[in-house]
C-alpha cells in the first residue's frame, strides 16, 4: 500500500547521530509513512547501523549514492518516495513524534495542492560526545508571503528573529516538489534558494504552531566554516538575484555585509562579485562615509590595497597606532569629501 507520507532522512558521516534521527521518525504517531535513508557517499559505518535500522521496521529503505552534496541527496530521495506528503531531515536532527500528525491536522478546509506546512524547532547545542550543552527555542511564528521572503534573504547572524522555513521542520505536498528540485550547486544555503523559489511561484505556506523538529548544532556543523560559507552565501544571492531581479533590494543586507568584509579582507575576486549585485546606498566606516556609487566603492577598493589595515579598523589597532592614524587622517577626509561631491551630483 502507498504510504501517505515519505520521510527522507540525508547523511553523510552521521553513523552515530542517525539511529536517533531514524527512530523520530518511525515513532510517530502517524504511521502511514516510509522513511528513506539516503547516504551521501559515507566513509564512516552509516551502512552498517543503516542495517540495523532496517531490521527494526519494514517502513524503513536504504540506498547509498556517491557523494553530490544534500541537495544530490534530497533529490534523489524524492525520486524514491512514494507519499503524497515529503519531507526531509538530515541525519544529525530529529523530529518531534507528534509532527507530521499535528501539520497534517491543519489541512482541514485547505486545498492540499501546492501547500507547504512548516513549524518552529528547538536548536541543540551538543559536544563531541553527543552530550546537551543548551536548548534554544526558535518560535517562528505566522508570517505573510512578504515577511517569509524578506527574512530569507537575510544571513541569520544579521538578522533578529529565527529562520523560518527550516527543512526539517517542512511537510511539503509531493506537487510542489515536481516543479522545483534543490539547486544541487548550492552545497550550503540551499533551503533558501529552494523556499524562495516556491514563495515566488505562489506555493502556499502555512504555519502551523509546534515545536516541530530539533536542530543540532555541534563541531562538524559545516555552518562553523565561515570560508565556505561565505562562498556559498555569494553564490546563493548570485543565484537569487540571476532569477528575481526585483529582490536585489530585499538582498542588499547580507550583499552589503559581504562587500565590506571583502574590502576588509582584500577578497578581489568576491569583490567584484558582490558589486555586480550593489544596489546604493552603502554606509562604510561605522557610518563615516555614505557610499552612492559603485565606481566609488572601486575606488575604495583601490585605495584599501594601499591603508595598512590598522588605519582603518579597530580590530586591527594597537596603542601606538593613533599617531600614525593622525598622518594618514587626510585620506578619510578625502574620501567624505569625494562621496559629498558624487552626492550632490545626483
Amino acid at each position: 500500500m502507498t504510504p501517505l507520507v515519505s520521510i527522507v532522512v540525508t547523511c553523510f558521516n552521521q553513523a552515530s547521530y542517525l539511529k536517533q534521527s531514524v527512530e523520530s521518525v518511525i515513532s510517530q504517531t502517524f504511521t502511514d509513512l516510509e522513511c528513506i535513508m539516503v547516504d551521501d557517499g559515507s566513509t564512516d559505518n552509516t551502512q552498517e547501523i543503516a542495517q540495523q535500522l532496517m531490521n527494526l521496521d519494514s517502513r524503513i529503505s536504504y540506498y547509498y549514492k556517491e557523494n553530490g552534496g544534500v541537495s544530490s541527496s534530497r533529490n534523489f530521495g524524492f525520486k524514491k518516495a512514494q507519499g503524497k506528503w515529503i519531507q526531509f531531515l538530515d541525519g544529525d536532527d530529529w523530529i518531534h513524534e507528534d509532527k507530521i500528525r499535528f501539520q497534517l491536522q491543519h489541512l482541514n478546509n485547505l486545498d492540499t495542492k501546492n501547500t507547504v506546512l512548516y513549524a518552529d524547532y528547538e536548536r541543540v547545542f551538543i559536544d563531541s560526545e553527543q552530550q546537551i550543552l543548551n536548548k534554544q527555542e526558535n518560535i517562528v511564528g505566522h508570517l505573510s508571503k512578504q515577511q517569509l521572503i524578506e527574512r530569507l534573504l537575510i544571513p541569520d547572524f544579521l538578522a533578529d528573529s529565527p529562520f523560518p522555513l527550516l527543512q526539517q521542520c517542512l511537510l511539503m505536498s509531493r506537487d510542489v516538489q515536481e516543479y522545483k528540485l534543490f539547486d544541487e550547486r548550492l552545497k550550503a544555503l540551499q533551503d533558501r534558494d529552494f523556499t524562495l523559489d516556491l514563495l515566488l511561484a505562489g506555493v502556499n505556506f502555512v504555519y502551523t504552531p509546534m515545536i516541530g523538529a530539533y536542530y543540532t548544532k555541534h563541531q562538524s556543523n559545516r555552518t562553523n566554516n565561515w570560508p565556505y560559507m561565505k562562498g556559498y552565501y555569494i553564490m546563493l544571492y548570485e543565484t537569487v538575484c540571476s532569477k528575481h531581479k526585483d529582490l536585489i533590494p530585499l538582498s542588499q543586507t547580507g550583499i552589503v555585509f559581504l562587500i565590506k568584509e571583502a574590502i576588509r579582507e582584500k577578497e578581489h575576486d568576491n569583490f567584484a562579485r558582490l558589486l555586480k549585485m550593489f544596489y546604493p546606498p552603502l554606509d562604510f566606516l561605522d557610518k563615516k562615509i555614505k557610499i552612492h556609487h559603485s565606481y566609488l566603492l572601486q575606488l575604495i577598493y583601490q585605495a584599501r590595497l594601499l591603508i595598512p589595515s590598522f588605519l582603518l579598523y579597530e580590530k586591527y589597532r594597537g596603542p601606538r597606532s593613533q599617531k600614525i592614524i593622525s598622518i594618514f587622517s587626510p585620506f578619510i577626509n578625502w574620501f567624505k569629501k569625494q562621496n559629498q561631491t558624487y552626492s550632490n551630483s545626483d
